[in-house]
């Protein structure tokens, strides 16, 4: 490899040394600090307003900022030379659940391997990207932004250490409040590197901490309801059962662009005689419940699909009905008003596909007066519910699994 010795440094020191003595200048003159006027007047000139999105303060700003950054500053530049008022506050986002989920990990990570954590050696695990029919925002990148700045870091305490910080240091941050103390004043030694034209004054931080931004916020919202603009309610949404409230897009260390995914869920009803592990359950009505992105087709089910060696519960609805699907589905409608509470499902029986195989089914909206339960090899534990109806003719999989049944000696 061939190696180019660099020339002398003059010319870039020589600017930088320009550099530094005009943003001086700036701040010793007060260029960028606008006050109103005593009594304001139409004439006394056009006004010129700008701000930049909050950067996010759980570390040091970065090259995207700055790039992004660039548009508000020309246009500022640009408004000033023309001679009106130019205003450009700047603040730093604190609030959402980024620092906290950081914070907690950080006491999470001492509790469990001490101070300074000594972390278990792991190999690396590549993740295989598969399309998994998730909606997915297309303007967005694969990493996450909280991914970006974790690198190949798998602990928070080694992501830290990835920012120059010492363990001492490091410790500090299990506070999340010493977040808000830490970088906001490295943004504003970063920004006036760079000669952004804002008025400092005006910066501010967006958490209760802040009581004048708290205000302000507060005020906005109580406006809105007085008017009768928002209204206090359920939606679907990513959600997180560890925090307690939705995980926003930005707030996830995996999944940005990630969408909930809504299918229409397809009660088939099992007819008696039931299978033995759930004969305990004849008086309740059992239902296999599969999920679909296509209800508009089910006049044509044949029959279900089942995953032979897949686990699957039943569990009872608030209603008093039992629902088979797989755990994790279970999990999933406990938070969307099927059970009694948020979060709980209660396990009535467990069970392995293979245990309902050739059950009868009293399926809506078919032809058939029964439909029966048949393997399928293909089914997902992570995707819908585990129980997939069968319709050939719309459903070119579903076809060519019937004639592997008819061809396969070992499927029937």
């Amino acid at each position: 490899m061939v190696t180019i010795e660099r020339k002398g440094t003059f010319k870039v020191e020589y600017l930088q040394k320009i550099e530094r003595e005009v943003q001086e200048r700036w701040r010793n003159e007060r260029v960028f600090e606008i006050n109103a006027p005593l009594t304001p007047k139409k004439s006394e000139g056009e006004k010129f307003f700008c701000n930049f999105p909050y950067p996010y303060m759980n570390g040091r700003l970065h090259l995207g900022h700055t790039f992004s950054l660039s548009k508000c500053e020309f246009a500022v530049r640009f408004q000033r030379l023309q001679g009106k008022k130019v205003l450009f506050p700047f603040g730093f986002h604190c609030t959402g659940m980024p620092i906290m989920a950081c914070a907690d990990k950080l006491k999470r990570e001492m509790e469990l391997y001490g101070y300074p954590p000594k972390f278990p050696e792991t190999e690396e695990v590549k993740v295989k990207e598969e399309s998994d029919g998730i909606p997915k925002d297309k303007s967005k990148g694969k990493k996450s932004k909280a991914m970006a700045k974790a690198g190949a870091a798998k602990y928070q305490w080694q992501i830290m250490q990835s920012l120059g910080l010492k363990d001492e240091e490091i410790k500090k941050f299990a506070d999340p409040d010493y977040w808000l103390d830490y970088f906001p004043p490295l943004a504003v030694q970063d920004l006036n590197k760079f000669g952004i034209h804002t008025d400092w004054r005006r910066t501010f931080i967006t958490t209760e901490a802040n009581p004048f931004y708290d205000s302000f916020v507060r005020w906005q919202f109580l406006k809105l309801k007085e008017r009768n603009k928002i209204q206090f309610g359920k939606r679907y949404t990513i959600y997180s059962p560890r925090d307690g409230q939705p995980c926003m897009d930005h707030d996830r260390a995996t999944g940005e662009g990630v969408g909930p995914q809504e299918y229409t869920i397809m009660k088939m009803k099992l007819v008696e005689p039931y299978p033995a592990k759930l004969s305990a359950l004849k008086k309740k009505p059992l239902f296999l419940v599969a999920a679909t992105l296509r209800p508009e087709t089910m006049y044509g089910q044949t029959n279900c699909w089942l995953r032979p060696d897949m686990k699957y519960i039943a569990f009872e609805t608030k209603d008093g009905e039992i629902f088979i699907c797989t755990a994790r589905a279970a999990r999933n409608m406990s938070y969307q008003g099927f059970t009694n509470k948020d979060g709980q499902y209660n396990v009535v029986a467990e069970l392995l596909g293979e245990d309902l195989l050739g059950c009868a089914l009293k399926a809506p909206m078919t032809l058939y007066e029964k439909i029966y339960t048949l393997p399928m090899l293909t089914i997902k534990e992570d995707k819908g519910t585990g129980v997939v109806t069968s319709v050939p003719s719309d459903s070119p999989d579903d076809y060519a699994a019937l004639v592997d049944l008819k061809k396969k000696q070992a499927f029937r």
